[in-house]
Formats: C-alpha cells, sequence, structure tokens
C-alpha cells in the first residue's frame, strides 16, 4: 500500500462537477492499494499517517502531528501509484488491487483514519473521475510504502 502524503492549506476533489470532499490545514492523502496488501498493511499506514509530526510548532520546527494542530484528511484511491514503467512507455497496472480487494482495504482506511482523529475524514469516492485540487503547504510530501517497513 503506497500513500503519497501532501501536508496542505487546502484540498477539494471534485466529482461530476460537484465537491466531493473538502478540507481546510491538514493531509491530501492519495492511496494506492496494490495486491499484497492486506488489513494489517491498512493499520500499520493509518497509524503512520496520524503519528506523521510535520506541523510546524511555536518554533517553527516540524513537530507537531495531525490531532495537535486539529487538521484534516482528505483521502484519494489512486491506483495508478502501482503504475511500472520498466518496459516501454504505457505503464501497467497488474500490482494494483482489483476493486474487490481494494475497495474493503480503502474503506478500512476510512475507518481506521477517522477514528484515529476523532472526527469524520473527506474522500473521493472509489474509481471515478475525479478533479483534485491541492495547495500544498511547504511543499510538504511524503511517500509511505507498507511493503517497505523496514
Amino acid at each position: 500500500m503506497i500513500a503519497v502524503i501532501q501536508r496542505v492549506t487546502s484540498s477539494s476533489v471534485i466529482i461530476g462537477g460537484h465537491i466531493n470532499g473538502q478540507i481546510k490545514d491538514g493531509f491530501l492523502v492519495l492511496l494506492g492499494v496494490c495486491l499484497a496488501d492486506t488489513k494489517e498493511d491498512v493499520e500499520w499506514l493509518a497509524k503512520k499517517i496520524l503519528g506523521l509530526r510535520v506541523f510546524g510548532d511555536d518554533e517553527g520546527k516540524m513537530n507537531k502531528d495531525l490531532k495537535e494542530i486539529d487538521g484534516n484528511i482528505l483521502l484519494i484511491s489512486q491506483f495508478t501509484l502501482h503504475a511500472s514503467t520498466k518496459k516501454g512507455n504505457r505503464p501497467s497496472f497488474i500490482e494494483a488491487a482489483k476493486p474487490d480487494q481494494a475497495i474493503p482495504l480503502y474503506e478500512k482506511m476510512i475507518e481506521l483514519l477517522s477514528a484515529g482523529l476523532g472526527k469524520k475524514i473527506e474522500t473521493g469516492i472509489f474509481g471515478a473521475d475525479m478533479k483534485v485540487s491541492i495547495e500544498n503547504d511547504g511543499p510538504v510530501t511524503i511517500i509511505i510504502d507498507s511493503q517497505n517497513k523496514k
């Protein structure tokens, strides 16, 4: 499971011309589920996301996590994070999980992030054509892969 986490001052997702999710201050998380992912990967990754200390403290050092700043999360599914570009110029997505495996793990991530944050998180819609707007803060972008824990 790959997460691209961007610290944002605002972010939104539009689906079919309507805002589906919108946040201020927090994380935009792009989430790609792969064939090898399990519930344990979701649990591990959710804990990592919630614990990331990348928000400024009183001295301007990245020392605070989402809860400490009353931050928000916009979670977007993105199978293209598992693109293989080793051969040719057309990416292959054979490592990306199919919807029957990916949707329950995506929904579990929503559940764990909401519970850990203590409030509802915003989301896109799995498999939808989405337009994502990002006002990246910093910019700060962190990539975490649950298949590469060590």
